[in-house]
């Protein structure tokens, strides 16, 4: 099955990508209309606080520290000073807190020295900040500052790679590849709707190919079941009866523990 779906498109010309990625996009658009950023934040530096802790573990767990976090460092100048144990202690539960309470107290102490306490709004001043990368700057550009970006997770290069956007490995290289394929004033709600469909429908090992809006276009169809029954048990997140629906299959098929069952990070 797979196989005959990626023969479709073994001839595809490089605008016929474009329109195919784009109508894909517009998809993905009307699919997940709840997509937003799932790092809770009020600030950029909370923010950019929030995506460091986030290496690692899930946006969940982030989310359950950050409030008792963001209470007790308001500013950069309190990251720069605050007490390492007291803070590793706070941050335990993100895994690896060792290590993350370093990056924000460095960053914290960066800020104050170059930057007057304010986190910059540009990629090269983001990612030379410390515990920062591409993917990490995309983030805070695209949702704290308004600055369109592409954030190439683990769910946005496995789907775009399926999806015969690119074939590509490097993060970087896809992120570019990604944005000649789609407007620049769509990348990062297009960011978020790729890594809700990876979380909620295209899985890594066995994807809901059947229950999935994107199947005609998709040169990976196959990959997983294609019987909607099969495909409707893979469905996860609050909206997986909805999901049923837009692919076109019967809802009662999704199994209740799918709706309340906690997404993949």
């Amino acid at each position: 099955m797979v196989g005959r779906s990626a023969k479709r498109f073994a001839g595809e010309t490089p605008i016929g990508r474009k329109r195919r990625a784009r109508k894909m996009a517009k998809v993905l658009a009307e699919t997940h209309p709840d997509a937003h950023c799932e790092l809770d934040f009020t600030t950029p530096l909370e923010l950019a606080v929030a995506t460091i802790l986030s290496a690692q573990t899930t946006d969940v767990r982030v989310n359950l520290v950050t409030p008792t976090l963001f209470k007790r460092y308001l500013s950069a100048a309190d990251y720069a000073g605050a007490d390492r144990a007291e803070m590793e202690e706070l941050l335990r539960p993100t895994g690896f807190f060792r290590a993350k309470t370093d990056s924000l107290m460095k960053l914290g102490q960066v800020l104050v020295e170059k930057y007057d306490g304010v986190l910059p709004a540009t990629l090269d001043q983001l990612v030379a900040l410390p515990g920062i990368g591409r993917k990490t700057a995309n983030v805070i550009l695209g949702n704290a500052f308004d600055v369109p970006g592409i954030t190439v997770d683990t769910h946005f290069r496995r789907l775009t790679n399926r999806f015969g956007w690119v074939q590509e490995e490097d993060p970087v290289k896809i992120e570019f590849q990604v944005a000649e394929l789609i407007e620049k004033r769509d990348w990062t709600m297009l960011s978020h709707r790729v890594i809700f469909h990876g979380r909620r429908v295209c899985h890594a090992r066995k994807p809901a190919c059947g229950a999935c809006t994107l199947a005609a276009m998709c040169p990976s169809y196959g990959t997983g079941p294609t019987e909607a029954a099969a495909a409707a048990k893979l469905l996860k997140g609050p909206r997986a009866r909805e999901l049923a629906i837009a692919a076109g299959i019967d809802p009662d098929l999704v199994p209740a523990a799918a709706v309340i069952a906690p997404e993949a990070p």
